[in-house]
């Protein structure tokens, strides 16, 4: 079964990459992936009639929920329990910053900012959203940056594959800006809450250069490719819209609100210590309420198209499913044990040297999800009195610029490139062909800058 599970997780993962030729939703191959792992797991234990018992104590689980008998039996149904409510944080995440995001495009909000980038040249153009990016994304975290910067590009840019190259540079500046903040990278936001990395201003100190040179190598080497300029697209705006457009003001306040409610999600999490989904609904209801107070005046046609109802419509549903689908895989593979023991192997190959081993993990994160890898760090090794593996130590640093920056590598590697991959339909043959390479180039920079400064 433990074998099972691996060639199952390959052979999805295979789907996955191969989407367009086998012309197969990645959702889809996701779906199938996370389920069967699980269903590969229960069966591994102790056979069908154990399965049989888990079928009754799900039955009991929701029944004992509400007067609070607890459940200590059948502790891998709890681990299951556990990582679907980390996954559904993460998901209720997506989808409430997805949709503040469409409610601000449905505003027209982002013409604030597309209306002042008024350069056409392709190579400026490149720096200045990456480099927006790469800040904003320290300031909110590398998911949330992505969906706001993908519906920006959507406004400047009309060609597709020079509009892909700018996301594909996106994912890697988003997760390059996250990694040095403690509420940029939720890899970083572990190492930060669990003790590790227990000081932000050192951690921002450390890891800032490292990181912005993994974001500065490879911008620079494809401002070299890059030459001419961009064509932007023409606005889709029917009659509706010059009848009762959405005046200066009301994008204003709109994209403010937008800006405002995501950033205030990790100020809610940071004060109240709740998932930080709870932030972004907070944030989504409030956003909801001040438009629909601020379009009450107008006619049930006019107000349609800018109502949070009609917004929802427009959320890419298999795009979240493709997450919970593997999310839920990986979720499996850590449960069998399979990423503990990677992690000991790694520490046995390579004598305990930190930057192999953590260099090791960062190449890794970009095909397994990063968030287990650093989890199972965290469990291999104890915080240490001094030393590298001591609270602010080197190796808790260099674990977090390497989660952080590796997953760029492959476009399922990361939150950031999840989200890019489903909201332009960016192909993973694609990715790999024209944006891994300058990922891993960065990523290897900013590690050897790392090196060079602390070794």
């Amino acid at each position: 079964m433990a074998i099972l599970i691996i060639v199952v997780f390959v052979l999805g993962y295979a789907a996955i990459a191969l989407e367009h030729p086998l012309k197969i939703d990645k959702a889809a191959s996701a779906l199938v992936t996370g389920m069967i792992c699980w269903a590969i797991y229960v069966f591994s234990l102790s056979g069908d009639s154990h399965a049989f018992e888990i079928i009754e104590f799900g039955r009991e689980y929701i029944e004992n929920f509400y007067n609070g008998t607890p459940h200590d039996h059948l502790p891998h149904v709890g681990g299951l329990y556990h990582h679907l409510f980390d996954i559904s944080n993460i998901l209720f995440f997506l989808m409430g910053a997805m949709t503040i995001v469409e409610l601000v495009d449905a505003h027209e909000g982002f013409a604030v900012i597309t209306d002042r980038i008024t350069t056409r040249n392709i190579t400026k153009l490149l720096w200045i959203i990456c480099i927006l990016t790469f800040f904003f994304s320290a300031a909110l975290d590398n998911l949330t940056t992505t969906i706001v910067m993908v519906s920006l590009l959507r406004k400047l840019i009309k060609d597709q594959k020079i509009r892909w190259m700018f996301v594909g540079m996106v994912v890697i500046a988003a997760n390059a800006g996250g990694a040095w903040s403690p509420i940029g990278d939720v890899t970083t936001t572990m190492l930060w809450i669990k003790g590790q990395l227990p000081d932000a201003p050192n951690i921002i100190v450390d890891l800032i250069i490292p990181s912005m040179v993994a974001l500065l190598v490879p911008l620079t080497v494809l401002s070299f490719t890059f030459k001419g300029e961009v064509e932007r697209p023409a606005k889709q705006e029917d009659a509706d819209h010059y009848l009762n457009p959405t005046t200066p003001g009301e994008r204003l306040t709109v994209f403010l609100l937008g800006l405002g409610g995501l950033v205030f999600v990790p100020f809610f999490k940071t004060i109240t210590h709740l998932p930080p989904f709870m932030g972004m609904m907070l944030s989504l209801g409030v956003i909801w309420t001040v438009t629909e107070i601020m379009h009450k005046g107008k006619s049930k046609a006019d107000k349609q198209s800018l109502s949070v109802i009609s917004v929802l419509q427009k959320i890419d549903v298999a795009s979240v499913l493709f997450f919970l689908g593997i999310l839920m895989a990986v979720a499996a593979l850590q449960e069998f044990g399979h990423l503990e023991k990677a992690a000991m192997a790694l520490d046995s190959a390579f004598g305990g040297n930190i930057f192999s081993i953590n260099i090791v993990i960062g190449l890794l994160s970009s095909i397994v999800d990063n968030v287990p890898l650093v989890a199972a760090a965290q469990g291999m090794y104890d915080i240490s009195p001094s030393g590298d593996f001591a609270a602010n130590g080197h190796f808790w640093e260099f674990l977090a610029y390497c989660a952080g920056t590796g997953g760029s590598a492959l476009i399922i590697g990361s939150a950031a490139g999840v989200a890019a991959m489903g909201l332009e339909k960016i192909d993973f043959m694609w990715y790999l062909r024209k944006i891994s390479w300058l990922a891993i180039i960065g990523y290897f920079a900013g590690a050897a800058v790392y090196y060079l400064m602390f070794s």
